[in-house]
Parts: C-alpha cells; sequence; structure tokens
C-alpha cells in the first residue's frame, strides 16, 4: 500500500533525543530557545515561541492577539477543526467566510460581503490549506482598510510563499504545527512567529502557566511548553525541510505533467505563491468510486474534510448556547467541495515506481466501467 503520508524519523533524530535525554534537561530548556531562533532565522521571522502542538499554537496566539469572549472572528470553515476550536477556547464567535473552490482558501470577495455582514468584527483567522498561501495581496489590503487584525493558521504550509514572503509574516502573527504528518514534525509541536517581539514576550507567558519570572503570575496561562526532547527533532528537521519541500514540489508537477482524467479536476494555484504541497488535492464529483478504485490499486487517499466545520455538532452546539444573536451562514462553496475533495501521496519519501502507479491509477479512472 502506498500511504497516504511517510512520517520519517532517521538516526539524526533519534541521536539528538538521546542526547537531550543524557543531560537530564527534559522540559523546555535551551534547546527550545535554539529551535525557536533557528526556526526564526530559517524561514525568515523576527521572533518566534515553541509551543506543545497547533492547537496551542492557534489559542494563544488569538489571546496574545487580544481576542476575548464574544469577539468576532472572521475564519474559514474548511479547515482542521483546531482552527475554529482555537476561537472557541476564547470564548469569541467565528464568523465563516466562504471559501475560493479552485484553491481551497478563503475567498477575498466572500470576506468583503462578510464584513459589511459583520462591521464589529476585529480578527481575521486564516489558515494557508494544503500549503498554498492565500491571496494576501487582496486580503491584506481588505484587512487593513478594515482594521483586521490577521493571524495566519500555517498548520500546512512550512516554507509557503506568497510574491516571494513566508506565510506567517502578512499579518500580527503566524501559527505552525508539527505534527507527524506536516511537512517537518517534532512529533508533536507548534510555533508562533511574528514581528512583535513585546507580542511574543506575551505568549511566552501565555504558555508557561502566565508567569513572568518564577512564581509571579501576569495572567491565567497554561502549560503549553514544549520540550527539550522536541525541540532536538525540530532542530535537525530543520536541515530536512528545504528537501522535502523541493521532493513534494517535484512529485506534484510529475502529477501535473502526467496526469490526465476528465473526471478528475487538478489543483489550481497562482504563479505568485509558491506551493510546498502539504497534500495534493483534486476535485471529482466521484469520489467514492475513485476511493475504491485507489483501494484496489493499493495506493492511499485522504479526505480533508468531508464535513464543514460549520455543520460539526461542537460548533452547532455552541452557536445554540450564544446569549447573543449569532447565526450559522449558508457556505455553497464549502460544503460542495467537501464532497468532491481527496488528497493523494505527496510526500517526499515516494519512490519513482509509485509515482508512476498513482499516476496510472488516476488516468485509468472511469467511474462508468
Amino acid at each position: 500500500m502506498i500511504s497516504i503520508a511517510n512520517p520519517r524519523i532517521e538516526e539524526d533524530e533519534i541521536q539528538a533525543v538521546v542526547e537531550v535525554m543524557r543531560t537530564g534537561q527534559l522540559a523546555q530548556g535551551e534547546v527550545v530557545q535554539r529551535f525557536e531562533d533557528q526556526f526564526a532565522a530559517h524561514f525568515g521571522y523576527d521572533c518566534a515561541s515553541a509551543v506543545s502542538n497547533g492547537t496551542t499554537a492557534l489559542h494563544v496566539a488569538l489571546l496574545a492577539a487580544g481576542v476575548k469572549r464574544n469577539d468576532l472572528v472572521l475564519t474559514t470553515p474548511f479547515s482542521f477543526i483546531a482552527t475554529t476550536n482555537a476561537i472557541l477556547y476564547c470564548g469569541a464567535i467565528p464568523c465563516f467566510v466562504d471559501i475560493d473552490g479552485d484553491t481551497f482558501n478563503i475567498s477575498p470577495e466572500r470576506l468583503r460581503e462578510s464584513i459589511s455582514k459583520w462591521p464589529s468584527a476585529k480578527y481575521l483567522l486564516i489558515p494557508h490549506l494544503f500549503g498554498l498561501a492565500c491571496d494576501m495581496g487582496a486580503i491584506m489590503a481588505i484587512a487593513n482598510l478594515h482594521g483586521l487584525i490577521v493571524i495566519e493558521d500555517c498548520a500546512q504550509a512550512h516554507g509557503a510563499l506568497y510574491n516571494d514572503q513566508p506565510v506567517g509574516s502578512f499579518g500580527l502573527a503566524g501559527t505552525f504545527s508539527f505534527y507527524p504528518t506536516k511537512n517537518m514534525t517534532t512529533g508533536e509541536g507548534g510555533m508562533i512567529v511574528s514581528s512583535e517581539l513585546d507580542y511574543i514576550r506575551l505568549c511566552h507567558t501565555y504558555i508557561n502557566h502566565g508567569s513572568t519570572e518564577r512564581y509571579v503570575h501576569e495572567v491565567t496561562g497554561f502549560n503549553y511548553r514544549m520540550t527539550n526532547m522536541a525541540a532536538a527533532i525540530g532542530i535537525t528537521q530543520l536541515s530536512k525541510i528545504d528537501q522535502y519541500n523541493q521532493r513534494r514540489k517535484q512529485n506534484a508537477r510529475y502529477f501535473l505533467d502526467n496526469m490526465n482524467n476528465e473526471f478528475i479536476r487538478m489543483p489550481v494555484f497562482a504563479a505568485n505563491a509558491e506551493h510546498v504541497f502539504h497534500q495534493f488535492t483534486v476535485k471529482t464529483e466521484h469520489r467514492e468510486a475513485l476511493m475504491k478504485h485507489l483501494s484496489s490499486r493499493g495506493i492511499g487517499y485522504g479526505v480533508y474534510y468531508p464535513i464543514p466545520i460549520h455543520l460539526q455538532k461542537n460548533v452547532i452546539d455552541y452557536f445554540e448556547g450564544l446569549t447573543q444573536t449569532a447565526e450559522l451562514p449558508s457556505l455553497p462553496v464549502t460544503e460542495k467541495v467537501s464532497k468532491e475533495v481527496l488528497a493523494l501521496p505527496v510526500h517526499p519519501h515516494l519512490e519513482e515506481y509509485q509515482l508512476e502507479q498513482i499516476v496510472a491509477a488516476i488516468n485509468d479512472f472511469d467511474p462508468e466501467s
């Protein structure tokens, strides 16, 4: 079976963790600080704060930006649930904006309409989905016009660029996940990046029980710290991320050059956005048939995401429990796309013969046979 993802921990990551374990300094410490500095330097950010996972990165990024109970946060319903859950953790209200059906990212046109509907919204949380940067030129123009504070969810977009500028550097902050299937991993882990040092200092406070010094607590914080062991893996992975991303792009280019099937639509992306292909996501109106076809050929796949966030029970229940009037909008593009998307293996450890197998399976697919 060709797997949809293939997380790989090699001898150098193992050795880095062993070295940390031998020091006895297992929790957050100097190795985490080195990872923060090296991550920021590698991708071109001014400063960074390492956390326990991508979800806690989102939560802290919103809290440090000032998001509080009943604040309105514009966001997309087509993402992993953590994007919205982080808003709910703050007691805020997600205002869902429909997506572009080709890029799967938030639609600038729908964003303009949504601001007219929710003029009191103060924040915008946008995921760069599947490794593709959002249309940041249009989005930042809208955000600046309306005074929106922008947080970028870069959990799937390590190294992605828009007009040669790294995602995560356009708004107040960017957040990353290092879950095993991401473009780089620490096992579990996350990172918050920003150009604002005081903001990152506040993030550090939130992730360490709200303390600015030992036993002095200025805010109600959390234990969201990264361990030295996770950071050691991250430092090693930083030496490989460019190579991994290049392989992902090469694999995707091979697919785009060789796949041809009238029943399947290939990914679409702008020339000024450098895609890092966390996922290679196609669309088809015959998804169930394609899933069976791929399984019969020994090819794994993923469906990201089959149920839009605004239709998830926890979100529906949250809205029903709000004391102020709020409603879940109709989001036709998201609802249509969620029934059509399917991700193919594109990870950097695919062999040439496996790429050929995937292409052959796609080109042979006929839902009517």
